[in-house]
């Protein structure tokens, strides 16, 4: 396992490529949709009870409002993050890019490099790569599903690597 640049060229035709990105299920404009309703309904009650006279309910709605507002902008920010598999019968890399932009590659050599899939008593999984005794943990923020599938077909891309080496 190596380190590389990200932008280093790599040599032979892809026989595999994959974007691993996590799952969000409420786009953008539906965000707009909800925080509007969010916003709508607290004001209208928050107005409700300063009408009768119990004023200090209005900070806290307007706090339930920017606490929803600032815990999806975690999560859309938690979602920029993605990882790419790029393999040839040369190399397999895996480039790993962090929410802010910071990116890891790393080299493996598919005649060595093997795909494990642990999976726990409870269902959990976790998917790596593993090559001369070291272990690459990815793909963290897809469901057990996902990397079942996933794991299944980088293991049969390899193989297609392996056999086109001889």
């Amino acid at each position: 396992m190596s380190q590389t640049h990200p932008d280093q060229p790599k040599e032979g035709a892809a026989l595999f490529d994959a974007i691993l990105t996590p799952y969000r299920s409420l786009s953008k404009p539906g965000f707009l949709v909800l925080m509007s309703l969010i916003g709508i309904v607290s004001f209208g009650l928050g107005t409700f009870f300063l009408w009768i006279g119990a004023w200090p309910v209005l900070g806290f709605f307007g706090l339930d409002v920017l606490l929803v507002y600032i815990a999806f902008r975690v999560s859309y920010r938690s979602g920029r993050e993605y990882e790419t598999i790029h393999l040839t019968p040369q190399v397999l890399t895996l480039t790993h890019v962090d929410p802010d932009g910071r990116s890891q590659s790393f080299d493996f050599n598919p005649y060595w490099v093997r795909v494990r899939l642990s999976e726990q008593v409870d269902g959990r999984t976790r998917i790596a790569l593993t090559s001369h005794g070291q272990e690459l943990v990815f793909g963290k923020f897809l469901t057990d599903d996902e990397r079942k599938d996933f794991a299944g077909a980088l293991s049969d891309a390899l193989g297609l690597a392996r056999a086109a080496r001889i």
